[in-house]
């Protein structure tokens, strides 16, 4: 298991510094996004010759906290290497809890926060157990998270943050739903009274139960949610697709997300479909997002 390394001692940058006068912290810049698993036959669109523009996609929108599905034990390596010592990196794989399968790890900015804690669970009737499949999954489903202190607010810290990358199963739609209620759970605990950001690729649309159940409606008990896109772009369009199968097409519906508590508000949500040439760097558009304290 490849774990998260603690933050560096170092202070803020000036341009991250917390503001004269108190602790109010800078936008929180949250990328998700689907690599790709490494070893698909992609031809032309292999990861050894798209892996430079999607490491340039990263680096153009530098974000704080950064959640990534698909990626294999060497596609990590590749990214921490590309990305550098500025973010610390925390995976596991869904097989084995260790290196084999796919990771959903996440990449955290150093200079920007302190790990407080860090761990990963699997999206079944037994979620410890490394490798579990659950429910009518057909694949090991997981999730792994780090909670941080955001060092840019100094020695007025708010409470901390947790962070949630996820990525749920294409075939059982009851795993789904079982796995929303699951991590829904798992925040609470984790975080009871700190904001929490969850990322990942979900494998549903806004408009299926698995959706509902994950962000809950406001008149529904526990903890409700927030689509950040959904903030920012309130009329659902025809042309939010995040999965495009490497053709560049738009039309569809999302399936990746950024959703928050609503002690976070979104300032900013896009859908990044930049390209090089006509050449995408993964098969998922990467989706950002800028969020604050409410």
């Amino acid at each position: 298991m490849t774990e998260l390394l603690p933050a560096a001692n170092v202070a803020p940058s000036a341009e991250r510094a917390p503001p004269p006068g108190g602790p109010r912290c800078p936008p929180l810049r949250v990328m998700s996004f689907n690599v790709r698993f490494g070893t698909a036959p992609d031809g032309p669109n292999r990861w050894e010759l798209r892996h430079d523009l999607l490491a340039r996609t990263i680096r153009r929108f530098d974000p704080d906290l950064l959640g990534v599905q698909e990626a294999m034990d060497f596609q990590c390596a590749d990214l921490r290497k590309a990305l550098g010592d500025g973010y610390a990196f925390h995976g596991a794989g869904r097989e084995d809890g260790k290196e084999r399968g796919e990771f959903t790890p996440v990449f955290v900015r150093r200079e920007r926060f302190e790990r407080l804690a860090a761990g990963h669970f699997w999206l079944s009737e037994t979620p410890d157990v490394a490798g579990s499949v659950g429910w009518d999954a057909e694949l090991p489903r997981m999730a792994s998270w780090v909670k941080l202190r955001d060092l840019t607010a100094g020695e007025g810290a708010p409470t901390p943050l947790l962070f949630l990358n996820t990525h749920w199963d294409h075939f059982g739609k009851h795993a789904r739903n079982e796995s929303a209620k699951l991590i829904r759970r798992r925040v609470s605990e984790l975080n009871p009274e700190g904001p929490a950001i969850i990322v990942g690729d979900f494998n549903s649309r806004e408009d299926d139960e698995d959706y509902a159940t994950l962000v809950r409606h406001a008149d529904d008990t526990g903890p409700r949610y927030l689509d950040a896109y959904r903030e920012i772009h309130p009329d659902r369009q025809t042309d939010e697709a995040t999965f495009h199968g490497f053709k560049g097409g738009k039309e569809g519906s999302r399936i990746d997300w950024i959703i928050h508590t609503p002690d976070l508000r979104a300032t900013e949500a896009h859908i990044d479909r930049s390209s090089e040439d006509g050449r995408y760097p993964s098969d998922h558009y990467p989706i950002t997002a800028l969020l604050v304290r409410a």
